[in-house]
């Protein structure tokens, strides 16, 4: 029933080209006299122009007119088309190439749109990554100044927003990625930090940059919260493992914002120290039973919200982790519980 992939490409590329001809046609007839006098422009000859749609690539047939001289031009010729046509890739095959590049790789975004499209050989992966690339630096060239405060106003100002949508859930985590260029196990990393933006419907957006690279880290946060309906009388609930570079991410984009350490980086630290208490000795041995029940009340402690509690807790089991003579297990989870502490 109905068309074949083949008949439906070939019918969009037909009935693409019929339009376009039409469309040219008329606009070089517009063109074909001067706007100032109406004395008929002389022609001087005309070159191939290609243009690039998703229903296909276009070689249109552009004309060169000698400029009027009722009126001084800095040239004696000029081609109309080629003016109108100053980009040679269409605004809806931008989108679609750049959409799939930032979800696969470039030479699976071209086979994608190669099978659905008629375009055949009109792309290629190194065309999809100059595009996607281009559209990139210009969306980064959009946004606004860094800033270390995006908190403006007072809260008088603040009560005077309308009443905010639901509040803003933002979940943050970094991460280290190999360079491609990696010379050696101890050079090539970066870091990369992600997130994602849940309001309280479902929708959702994701952002990512590489940390010391991004030289607008915080306005790209600021600026996707923004997309989201946040205003300054909106709660925002940040949750993160509590790391230098997300930590100061995260501060300052909102008055309302409350920031908390999510349950997963807790339990796989605390994880971490239950078993390298259970290497401080054989079982039975004190001061293994001590770690691990102070760990186990440290853990409940955090679970019941009882944070004063809990950092006692840890205080406590740091002084008898901190013997005369420790041994190299006792040290490193000494080290394990000041940085969980921190």
């Amino acid at each position: 029933m109905g068309l074949t992939l083949a008949e439906a490409k070939a019918i969009l590329a037909g009935t693409q080209k019929t339009m376009v001809d039409r469309q040219i046609t008329d606009y070089l007839k517009q063109q074909a006299c001067c706007p100032h006098c109406g004395r008929r422009r002389l022609r001087k000859g005309h070159h191939i122009l290609v243009y690039r749609k998703p229903f296909g690539k276009l070689r249109l047939r552009s004309l060169r007119l000698y400029h009027c001289v009722c009126q001084p031009q800095s040239t004696r010729t000029f081609s109309p088309l080629a003016h109108l046509l100053s980009e040679r890739t269409a605004p809806e095959l931008l989108y679609l190439e750049s959409k799939f590049a930032s979800l696969m790789s470039y030479g699976l975004s071209v086979q994608l749109l190669q099978e659905v499209l008629p375009i055949e050989d009109a792309i290629n992966a190194a065309t999809v990554r100059n595009h996607a690339h281009a559209v990139g630096q210009r969306i980064d060239a959009e946004l606004g100044d860094e800033q270390v405060f995006f908190i403006d106003g007072s809260e008088r100002d603040w009560e005077q927003l309308p009443r905010p949508d639901t509040p803003l859930m933002v979940g943050l985590d970094g991460g280290y990625i190999h360079s491609c260029a990696q010379r050696s196990r101890k050079h090539g990393w970066f870091e990369v930090i992600g997130g994602k933006s849940v309001t309280d419907n479902g929708a959702f957006k994701r952002f990512a940059f590489v940390n010391n690279y991004d030289e607008k880290p915080k306005r790209r946060v600021f600026e996707l919260l923004k997309s989201q309906g946040m205003q300054s009388n909106q709660q925002v609930t940040f949750l993160s493992d509590g790391g230098d570079t997300v930590r100061d991410l995260q501060l300052y984009l909102n008055p309302n914002a409350q920031y908390l350490l999510d349950w997963f980086h807790l339990t796989m630290r605390l994880t971490v120290m239950r078993q390298m208490a259970k290497g401080l000795g054989a079982a039975g041995t004190e001061l293994r039973e001590i770690a691990l029940k102070e760990l186990e009340r440290m853990e409940w402690f955090l679970w019941h919200g009882n944070v004063f509690r809990a950092l006692e807790t840890m205080d406590d089991l740091a002084m008898d982790l901190n013997t005369e003579e420790p041994t190299v297990k006792e040290v490193t989870l000494l080290k394990k519980l000041e940085e969980f502490e921190t």
